[in-house]
């Protein structure tokens, strides 16, 4: 049957605008003016008065830890758990076990996907110091990227020799996507900190530990290597005010932002301690401050997670002992609307952050805005309707998040992905299946 969105404000390619939406199969057939109805076929009717319609976010840097990794999360629970915070696309990175550095790894993460991923998916391929050879044998219609760890990986994926950064900028037929923090000087930081605190430092030093300088000289020397070579960077979860002033003035670079480095600083250990470590760290107040004016400058193109989750006992310790990384792929939406309420960017530009750019940077096929003809990825969220997160509300496998016990303004009502209802004011339909996203 037909689906017939009315009564809601679309948020679309910069406008504000009272309007509908008839959904057939699985695309949008018609985006209807207000006060127009459709003719014809029966429909199901969703009223969305009072509500705003925006195309399904698609967050396109997640980890969710399958295969290997999965007694902290797998691709069902934390699918599921984005389609309850409206996204319905996910792109997943590389270091799982084993890491996705290979084209049998590649191939077994989509067969996974195939059966349990309840919204669209894709993933990265891997850098390693051997592999750059296989790059030209990626299907560009199916990889969005390749994942380089310039810093803070474990086994082969860690890239920072400089004969292998030239050959992967150099030749990367794809956009590279860099996590940018230099591993020596964080070595160093480690041992003198080590040497003065002991074997785990509290984690206001995690900061200090994972410093403003080891994230600027890693970006920095990304965006040389992308400059000369014309490489086409992402650079992920940009921390600092430092690395903003390298970004902006060419096409072929952009930046990423994370939630956890727009909604945190530094003052936030002393009340959650290790649950917001992860790498990089989160940083000054001031930090927070000139990313979240990035957000509306031109220095940060798009917004992701990082969804990230482990175990609450891997949590415990501090800077060196407990786990990086932390889940936030449900709460990223509501997170971010209320940076809106609170004035920091308008609606229209947290739209194109977390759904026009990213399917403009990758080239992702019929998805990411609200146009006839494209794939009915929608998402329908309501202000002023107040809820708190408690702990039968968390849908990731981990069952906690830094988040708890905060109370959001915005909720979201409904999750269309591919003109499906997947999400519905509470009710989930745990039977259906996303699909591979295609690039152009």
């Amino acid at each position: 049957m037909a689906i017939f969105i009315h009564g809601g404000t679309l948020v679309n390619e910069g406008r504000v605008f009272q309007g509908s939406i008839v959904i057939e199969k699985d695309r949008i057939a018609h985006i209807v003016p207000e006060g127009q109805q459709p003719c014809g076929n029966e429909y199901q009717v969703i009223d969305a008065t009072g509500c705003f319609v925006i195309p399904g976010v698609i967050d396109e840097h997640v980890h969710f830890r399958e295969p290997g990794l999965t007694a902290k999360a797998d691709i069902e629970t934390e699918s599921r758990a984005a389609a309850y915070g409206g996204v319905t696309s996910f792109f997943d990175m590389p270091n799982t076990v084993p890491q996705t550095t290979s084209l049998e790894a590649l191939q077994q993460k989509h067969e996974l996907a195939q059966r349990n991923s309840h919204i669209n998916y894709t993933f990265f391929f891997g850098a390693s110091n051997t592999n750059a050879d296989l790059f030209l044998q990626l299907n560009p219609h199916i990889v969005p990227g390749i994942k380089l760890f310039m810093g803070a990986s474990t086994g082969n994926m860690l890239v920072d020799r400089s004969d292998v950064l030239t050959k992967i900028f150099r030749t990367a037929p794809l956009p590279v996507m860099t996590h940018c923090e230099d591993t020596e000087l964080i070595r160093r930081n480690t041992t003198a900190f080590k040497a003065k605190f002991g074997d785990d430092p509290a984690m206001k030093y995690h900061p200090l530990i994972r410093s403003e300088e080891a994230c600027y000289q890693s970006t920095a020397l990304a965006v040389r290597l992308a400059k000369k070579y014309g490489t086409r960077l992402h650079v992920a979860h940009l921390t600092t005010a430092r690395e903003l002033e390298l970004f902006g003035d060419q096409e072929n670079i952009t930046a990423e932002a994370v939630i956890a480095h727009l909604m945190f600083s530094e003052e936030d250990y002393s009340r959650l301690g290790s649950m917001i470590k992860c790498n990089p760290a989160v940083k000054q107040k001031a930090d927070r401050q000139a990313l979240r004016a990035a957000l509306t400058n031109g220095k940060i193109y798009t917004i992701g997670t990082d969804h990230a989750p482990h175990l609450l006992k891997d949590k415990e310790g501090g800077s060196c002992k407990a786990a990086s990384g932390m889940p936030m792929i449900q709460f990223s939406l509501p997170a971010m609307l209320g940076l809106v309420d609170e004035g920091v960017l308008t609606i229209d530009r947290l739209v194109a952050l977390m759904c026009h750019h990213p399917a403009q940077l990758f080239e992702v096929n019929d998805r990411g805005f609200l146009r006839e003809n494209y794939k009915a990825d929608i998402t329908i969220v309501k202000p002023h309707t107040p809820w708190t997160v408690t702990e039968d509300v968390i849908q990731s496998k981990c069952k906690w998040s830094p988040m708890l016990g905060h109370t959001f303004h915005w909720k979201v009502m409904q999750t269309i992905c591919n003109g499906h209802i997947i999400y519905n004011n509470g009710q989930f339909d745990n039977n259906y299946r996303g699909e591979a996203l295609r690039f152009r």
